[in-house]
């Protein structure tokens, strides 16, 4: 049986640092910058709740340095300062070099490690499980999103270049990591596709949700 007890492997939740203007920008035509960053942050910490329910250990990985976190955004840090979760800063110039990086620390000391991104509501804790079950026979596990990219990334093992060259942002960044994980020898699977919030369309489907 595969070893799923909680030491074995750790979450890493990657978010945007709440700035006004800088976070859910697609949101803003809809919600203005400062609906989008509340939307940013009710997504966050929906994320956050559904991490810390399967029980394994959670990190935060900010996208850049900490700093005084605005008035409106200040619950993430109290929420996270009253869990006792790690805060860390993702390193890198592009998503993929920040991903890997992350994904390489890690697994110095846990054997299976996975990245959620902070606005993927649908990632809930028996999609997690799922993944890192499937950690137990496969390199890298992938959580396709339904606009072409994908709402999580685990790994067992890392290489060097895994994911370099992608087009983030892009509905090719699926395809495209698929083939860089075949180029680098990587065994991959495929779980199930979810959704993310990157639209006024997406929000709203959240907001239909019954725990939103």
């Amino acid at each position: 049986m595969p070893d799923s007890t909680p030491a074995s492997a750790v979450l890493m939740q990657f978010a945007k640092w709440p700035e006004q203007g800088r976070v859910k920008t697609r949101l803003m035509p809809a919600l203005g910058a400062a609906g989008a960053l509340r939307a940013h942050v009710t997504l966050t910490l929906a994320v956050l709740d559904n991490l810390c329910a399967t029980g394994y250990p959670v990190q935060f990985w900010w996208d850049r340095e900490l700093e005084r976190a605005p008035d409106e955004a200040d619950i993430i840090v109290r929420n996270l300062e009253c869990a006792g979760l790690e805060q860390k800063v993702q390193q890198g110039e592009t998503l993929g070099d920040r991903m890997q990086a992350a994904l390489r620390e890690s697994l110095q000391h846990y054997s299976r490690a996975v990245v959620i991104g902070s606005d993927c509501p649908s990632v809930d804790p028996q999609y997690v499980r799922h993944a890192i079950d499937r950690l137990s026979e496969f390199d890298v596990v992938l959580g396709p999103s339904d606009d072409g990219g994908y709402v999580l990334i685990g790994a067992s093992r890392v290489v060097p270049g895994m994911l370099d060259d992608i087009e983030w942002g892009t509905e090719n960044v699926l395809i495209q990591t698929l083939a860089r994980m075949e180029k680098s020898g990587l065994r991959v699977s495929l779980l199930e596709p979810r959704w993310d919030v990157d639209e006024p369309e997406d929000w709203a489907r959240f907001q239909r949700l019954p725990e939103a």
